[in-house]
């Protein structure tokens, strides 16, 4: 009985996720999962605010998402860091989509609201059930380190208004903020500076004296308090320091979508490109974290978690969420380590809305700006960037393609670009499969086949080696590179291919093998084939291949097909062969040694 219990079935896992990581529970995580909670809690405020302004809807909207949403998209995804909750590239999709609908900040456009975020959860939901989560694959870890560096760069430069207290355009692109930025440095506030730079410094020193102490915590309270003092002495109204403001004092309430079959249809093209570019940005920021936390990523699960958490999200007033790249890469940065942090940050973000609300009207924004130059600045893997450039000009095309349309084009744009760029080199790297001759080692007691051209070659016999698959794109490469080793190599009339590296076959692949072989037929040859994977053979055996090709041709291994051919190899170039790196041939040179003795 013990025995059972002990033994957690897969199945459990599957509908109970967090089971997965609540054995890293312990009183260290509990701690430092409640400091990354409160400081998420804190940074999510003004943030909210103004995401749920940019998609139309009042302002306590974009806190009410950014609480019951992240609890569950925590608790059934996969990411240990992943924080869901409103975003910029999801606001505007929304505002785009309900725009042309209803009147922004209406009851009627809240409704549409809801209702594409139920719609919203339901594709993502579907996708995930659908196990739909390999596309994740498709996106490259240099495309995420190119993606998250853009990220970065965005994030900081959304905040140089606050920081520099530089009025600067609404909703502007990266270099529209950075040209307009480079015009108006006359008209820098020193006093909004100062206590950005205060915040700033703060938050260096102590992560780098004091890593116990929760630096950004630290950092906004040093940041209050210079404020608080320039305003006491010298006046809010000459230092023009802009503070938070009054914050709604009430939990999320609950609400209900709209189930019209024709409202439903009307907001479906629009769901599932919201459910596209959510599922698009969660995993994208999930996999850039988890690739620093050292932790695996179920797309699947991170699916099904990011569409429950839509799904239920709607009925307590909450529009469509996805993964947060400033909140989660603050949680990372503030030490948290399971899922539980995005929990406490929203059970806290609750506790400030009702308690501390009238205290929160105090903080200031410049700090606030301050602190996300910390979370953009702990984004960028410098490590990775510098050893992609050093490694590969493909990768480096990629991650610098990824990084320029991040700051340059829309944020989802640059990430379908990164992948299919990805996809384009990769199809590149498969069509292009190795075919190089070889030859046995004879230094070797095993006497593998190595691509040596210095070591002893069979005048009669051609053994290849295609390591990659033979498909519909790969087939012109391998029958142009076999026509290049024929031309080499014309005294050649048998070809054996090794086929241990070949890892699947499709039509066109084996019409090129049978190609092969009839060309190689008609020089007076044969060819030969060994070592195919039983994927591979059965293409051959169902296409009717196998007869074409000869079954006696196709083998397990090279000691067959040598013992199969050697027979027919021309005895007179045998003999006057010195290569002997087959064992039959040093068994021939001793039946002809014998024979000749036999005739002195």
């Amino acid at each position: 009985m013990s025995r059972t219990m002990s033994v957690n079935p897969l199945w459990l896992f599957q509908i109970f996720p967090w089971l997965r990581w609540w054995p890293r529970v312990g009183r260290d995580s509990l701690r430092a999962d409640l400091i990354a909670g409160l400081t998420g809690a804190i940074i999510v405020l003004p943030q909210g605010v103004a995401f749920a302004v940019i998609a139309g809807l009042p302002p306590e909207y974009g806190l009410y998402t950014a609480m019951v949403p992240a609890v569950i998209a925590a608790l059934f995804g996969s990411s240990w860091h992943l924080v869901s909750g409103p975003t910029t590239a999801i606001s505007i999709v929304v505002f785009g989509a309900l725009s042309v609908m209803a009147e922004p900040g209406t009851a009627h456009y809240i409704e549409l609201a809801l209702t594409l975020t139920f719609l919203t959860g339901l594709f993502q939901l579907a996708m995930g059930v659908a196990r739909l989560g390999a596309v994740v694959n498709f996106i490259s870890h240099t495309v995420v380190v190119g993606f998250t560096a853009g990220a970065a760069i965005l994030i900081a430069s959304s905040q140089i208004k606050n920081f520099f207290g530089v009025d600067l355009p609404r909703g502007a692109g990266f270099a529209e903020t950075i040209w307009t930025f480079a015009h108006r440095l006359q008209e820098i506030n020193p006093y909004v500076l100062a206590v950005a730079m205060v915040t700033l410094l703060t938050g260096i020193l102590i992560r780098r004296y004091a890593p116990r102490v929760p630096y950004m915590i630290a950092a906004m309270l040093a940041g209050s308090l210079v404020a608080f003092l320039l305003n006491h002495f010298l006046g809010d109204s000459r230092t023009g320091i802009r503070l938070l403001g009054a914050l709604p004092a009430r939990l999320p309430p609950l609400s209900l979508p709209d189930f019209d079959p024709k409202a439903l249809s009307q907001l479906a093209p629009a769901a599932l490109a919201v459910a596209m570019l959510g599922l698009t940005e969660a995993v994208s920021i999930a996999r850039a974290v988890a690739a620093r936390a050292e932790q695996r990523i179920d797309g699947n699960q991170e699916f099904i978690g990011q569409g429950l958490s839509n799904v239920v999200g709607s009925f307590f007033s909450a529009y469509a969420s996805s993964g947060s790249f400033n909140r989660s890469g603050l949680n990372y940065e503030a030490g948290a380590r399971t899922p539980l942090a995005a929990v406490f940050a929203s059970v806290a973000l609750g506790a400030i809305l009702l308690l501390v609300a009238p205290l929160m009207a105090f903080l200031p924004i410049a700090s606030m700006a301050a602190v996300l130059f910390l979370v953009a600045y702990g984004l960028i893997d410098f490590h990775h960037i510098r050893g992609i450039l050093r490694a590969s000009k493909r990768e480096t095309a990629i991650l610098l393609t990824t990084f320029l349309s991040t700051l340059f084009v829309q944020l989802e744009f640059a990430i379908y670009l990164g992948v299919m760029l990805s996809l384009i080199f990769y199809l590149l790297r498969t069509s292009k499969p190795n075919v190089a001759s070889v030859t046995p080692d004879p230094e070797s007691p095993y006497r593998p086949l190595v691509a040596r051209l210095d070591l002893p070659q069979c005048p009669q016999v051609l053994m290849v080696r295609i390591d990659g698959s033979l498909f519909f794109g790969a087939v012109n490469h391998v029958e142009q590179r076999l026509g290049e080793l024929a031309q080499q190599f014309p005294e050649r009339r048998v070809l054996v291919i090794n086929g241990r590296s070949i890892n699947f076959v499709d039509i066109a692949g084996a019409e090129t093998l049978v190609q092969e072989a009839r060309r190689w037929r008609r020089r007076g040859g044969d060819l030969y084939i060994y070592g195919l994977k039983p994927a591979a053979m059965a293409i051959l055996e169902r296409g009717h291949f196998l007869d074409e090709l000869g079954r006696d041709r196709v083998l397990n291994n090279r000691d067959e097909v040598i013992r199969r051919l050697y027979p027919d190899l021309d005895p007179e170039i045998c003999a006057r062969c010195t290569a002997r790196i087959f064992t039959e041939c040093r068994q021939g040179e001793s039946k002809v040694h014998r024979l000749t003795s036999a005739g002195t």
